[in-house]
């Protein structure tokens, strides 16, 4: 194979795989990019050219799937805009090297072509944890987001984990490539082949849907997400007005009293005043609500030295009454870095590299996933921005929530990176069986039920409000109680299926 062709289409198969993510969902073109990845393995001369193969692959991936990021830096006045997509490709060349070891790792394995596949599965879920853990971790848009889409399959994450559809996608592939090779040659292999993987395939689809009824009964708690449509480059031109029209809408949303008990939630960063230290804010917040009513919001709490002067401060949700007490605080524990926080600030302040968002001091995470007491409302789980991203680390399961709340500040990511978001959130409703409420400035603001499924959302870019009663919880799944246990045990009947198949065609 000449070299440009060699080097072109892995680069273009990661591209066509990424059209399976949100907002296309065009899962089969993920299904065949990793199948041509397949391939390529197979046919690869040496490790190190699959490794290649499989840089080149994530490289297209990613580059496509994380194009959103750029828009991040037209709000960076210490570099120009054009490079967020430097910044895209050189983001795109780093995490292509979890592709790349996981085809290193296939293209090892000592067996034929019908025990790689379920090999590579195994490599692959083992690269994309690494990938949601090392270095802070990044575990946007796994493979198994594709799924999401494609019937009663996503519910298998109530089983493995997303990491667990990453795998069983890898197989589906590797099966087509299977099929595809045996009709090409005109022969048919042996049915135990490849019954194995075709049966675990089998079992998630069938086992998955008994867990997808028509619809349950909204029997939760009543909540209107505010989605006032203010964009990041207008939130600190007039902080009054910004702040007003989250009440109006509020209001609106609420109507006089007496009313239904409800919960009011405001995106992430909503109150750009220090709530905790301004009785008056809060009074003023506390004026829309009746008795009962809860409002839940961004907002942030400053850290100071000594002398009174700002250290550091966090990126928080408040929980406020009607009287205009903080009721509880949690803050946010995975932090974005150059979001939140500059690591090697002296080196990255010398390269123009300061926080894309606004403000000179650092953010301090909080101590992880916590379950808040509502009065009168069943108690929630909270996750701010991307912390929803990051399978088994959203629940504090020995203080299981009845629904989760993830409030966000899209505003900074284009036209693919809320869906993409949205579908990070889905995909944790599926796995810990518990329903989502997602509010954010801009969209997509939603309700997700307990099987992923989006009960009720705002589009992107409308400002409106969605008052919507919450979906039950399902009882705790398999994956919600054993985390990553489960995913682990998928990752060794893979490797078994792989030793199994070693001898055979």
């Amino acid at each position: 194979m000449p070299r440009a062709i060699f080097l072109l289409l892995p680069l273009l198969a990661g591209g066509v795989s990424a059209l399976g993510f949100a907002p296309l969902d065009l899962w089969p073109l993920t299904l065949a990019g990793v199948a041509a990845l397949i391939v390529m393995i197979e046919r690869a001369a040496t490790v190190r050219r699959a490794a290649l193969a499989g840089w080149l692959f994530g490289v297209g991936q990613f580059a496509v799937s994380l194009g959103w990021i750029a828009t991040a830096f037209t709000y960076q006045a210490a570099l120009p805009a054009f490079m967020g997509w430097v910044t895209v490709v050189i983001l795109a060349m780093f995490l292509g090297a979890y592709p790349a070891a996981a085809a290193a790792l296939a293209r090892a394995w000592p067996g034929g072509r019908l025990s790689r596949p379920p090999a590579f599965a195994a490599a692959w879920m083992l690269t994309e944890w690494l990938r949601g853990h090392l270095l802070s971790g990044f575990a946007w848009n796994p493979l198994g987001a594709a799924w999401l889409e494609a019937g009663a399959m996503a519910q298998g994450a109530a089983w493995v984990g997303a990491l667990g559809l990453s795998g069983l996608l890898v197989v589906a592939a590797g099966i087509a490539v299977v099929v595809g090779g045996a009709t090409r040659r005109r022969t048919v292999p042996t049915l135990w082949s490849y019954i194995y993987p075709l049966v675990l395939i089998c079992l998630f689809a069938g086992a998955s849907r008994p867990l997808l009824p028509s619809s349950a009964p909204l029997t939760g708690p009543l909540v209107h997400l505010i989605q006032p449509n203010l964009g990041q480059e207008y939130k600190y031109d007039d902080p009054v007005v910004h702040l007003e029209t989250y009440l109006a809408q509020s209001r609106a949303a609420l109507g006089p009293p007496p009313h239904r008990q409800s919960i009011v939630i405001w995106s992430e960063s909503a109150v750009l005043d220090l709530v905790a230290e301004q009785p008056q804010v809060r009074a003023r917040l506390a004026s829309i609500l009746a008795s009962g009513d809860l409002l839940l919001f961004g907002g942030s709490a400053l850290i100071r030295n000594p002398d009174g002067s700002p250290a550091n401060a966090t990126n928080s949700l408040y929980v406020l009454d009607s009287t205009g007490r903080l009721l509880d605080r949690y803050d946010k524990a995975h932090l974005v870095p150059l979001g939140e926080y500059v690591p090697a600030r002296p080196l990255m302040s010398r390269l123009g590299l300061t926080r894309l968002t606004p403000g000179s001091i650092d953010f301090l995470p909080g101590p992880g996933p916590r379950t808040l007491a509502l009065p009168g409302f069943p108690a929630a789980g909270v996750q701010i921005c991307y912390e929803i991203i990051f399978p088994a680390m959203v629940v504090d399961e020995a203080h299981r929530p009845a629904w989760i709340v993830n409030i966000s500040n899209d505003a900074w990511f284009g036209a693919w990176g809320p869906p993409q978001h949205l579908a990070q959130a889905r995909m944790r409703a599926i796995e810990e069986g518990l329903p989502v409420a997602r509010a954010t400035p801009t969209g997509i603001s939603a309700v997700i039920d307990a099987h992923g499924r989006v009960v009720a959302r705002l589009p992107l870019h409308a400002a409106a409000t969605l008052s919507q009663r919450m979906p039950p919880p399902l009882p705790p799944t398999p994956f919600g109680r054993f985390g990553h246990r489960t995913s682990l045990g998928l990752g060794l009947l893979l490797l078994a299926a792989a030793a199994a198949l070693r001898r055979r065609i």
